[in-house]
């Protein structure tokens, strides 16, 4: 990337976060783009494809700690105005003419890691933003070594393979290398010239005031080449959109929503850089009986009252079989009996079940049980309201002392 895409291009914009954000509010920006934008969602877009590239493009300079540091530094050494007395004395017999500063050579020289000597911090400082560990950079034509696009795909299992564990198949559209022309861009047979603008460099230089400027040449595109006879099934692109294909284990005891990183299964690294990360974002079913908090399953199971009052014993079902649990006379409505193990298993723990019984309210009686509690209600003396019916009471008697 030359000196002037650094200087002009705003990879915070690109992201529609502040200069500020947080890590993860990039991370979070640059997931919901890549997923609208995503080639899969949007096939044959051209426009949503390049805004894929340059969200990744974005992504991959503002994830990196240290990247995003030299890349603020140097917008903000380059929109300060800091290198304008470098050509201010420059005159005859100064080692030019013109009285400019070619920023094409600060950047070439940043590249070379400070050959001439006189670049001193600067070249750690655009060493490492342009070209550092790079094989190339402006000037060169190559395309520097960097780590491939991540990419991030979904994928939706049932609840009891969630916690269980399973393995599932992915399916991926992803740019790949031509497999017609091998990433040459021209038609087997032929190959590419060198373009007589830039001679094979890829940059041309601009002056803008007391500034030159390198950019990529416009006549090749950056490229360095000139492709007269383009390849038939990637028109000269280098890069063909392919699915490919492969399966992934899902660990048990995934959570929905979960983010599982795939090292090395993203896109291919340009410049024979290593591959991105693939990220497989897990979306959990429900299940008609269970829930999940945590480790732990829950379980609502229906009783009668008879059966809190007289006491029972539930067959209660769980993922791999059922248990019987007891429930003890005088139990109260919506108490909670806790399984022991009958849980999720994840990293070597697992968790329990836990059961929350609820009387069940018939809608309708038959006469029979009608009859039965209206007996039962006459028999029983217990005031189930007790402290309510003395607070009332104790209320009723304060207020009439008062108007006596």
């Amino acid at each position: 990337m030359s000196a002037k895409d650094y200087y002009e291009k705003d990879f915070y914009k690109e992201l529609g976060v502040v200069k500020t954000a947080s890590g993860d509010e990039i991370k979070k920006a640059y997931r919901k783009l890549a997923r609208d934008l995503h080639p899969d969602k949007n096939p044959g877009n051209k426009q949503a494809e390049e805004r894929f590239k340059a969200v990744s493009e974005a992504y991959d300079v503002l994830s990196d700690p240290a990247k995003r540091k030299e890349y603020d530094e140097a917008r903000n050494l380059m929109a300060s105005g800091a290198f304008r007395g470098f050509g201010g004395g420059a005159g005859p017999g100064a080692g030019g003419g013109t009285g400019g500063f070619d920023m094409s050579d600060l950047f070439r020289n940043a590249s070379q890691g400070g050959a001439d000597g006189g670049l001193g911090g600067f070249g750690d400082l655009f060493g490492g933003l342009f070209n550092r560990g790079g094989g190339g950079g402006p000037g060169t034509g190559r395309v520097r070594a960097q780590k491939g696009a991540d990419l991030e795909t979904e994928v939706r299992i049932g609840f009891a393979d969630a916690v269980n564990g399973v393995t599932v198949p992915l399916g991926l559209t992803e740019r790949a290398t031509c497999p017609t022309c091998h990433g040459i861009g021209a038609k087997p047979g032929t190959a590419p010239r060198e373009c007589p603008v830039c001679h094979g460099s890829g940059l041309t230089t601009r002056n803008q005031g007391s500034f030159a400027f390198s950019e990529p040449c416009a006549n090749c595109h950056g490229t360095g080449s000139i492709i007269d006879d383009p390849c038939p099934t990637c028109h000269g692109e280098r890069t063909v959109l392919q699915t490919r294909r492969l399966t992934t284990r899902i660990p048990a005891g995934v959570s929905d929503g979960q983010r599982i990183k795939l090292a090395g299964k993203g896109e291919p690294g340009p410049g024979g850089g290593p591959n991105g990360d693939l990220y497989v974002v897990v979306h959990v079913s429900g299940h008609e009986l269970f829930g999940r908090n945590g480790d732990n399953l829950t379980l609502t199971v229906p009783v009668t009252f008879p059966e809190l009052a007289l006491g029972t014993t539930l067959t209660v079902p769980t993922l791999s079989g059922s248990v019987s649990l007891r429930v003890p006379a005088g139990t109260g409505n919506g108490r909670k009996f806790r399984v022991k193990g009958a849980g999720v298993t994840r990293k070597g723990v697992t968790g329990d079940l836990i059961v929350t019984v609820e009387v069940a309210v018939p809608q309708k009686l038959s006469s029979e049980a009608k009859a039965a509690l209206e007996e039962f209600a006459k028999a029983q003396t217990a005031d189930p309201r007790e402290a309510i019916t003395r607070a009332l009471r104790s209320r009723d008697g304060a207020a009439a002392g008062s108007s006596s």
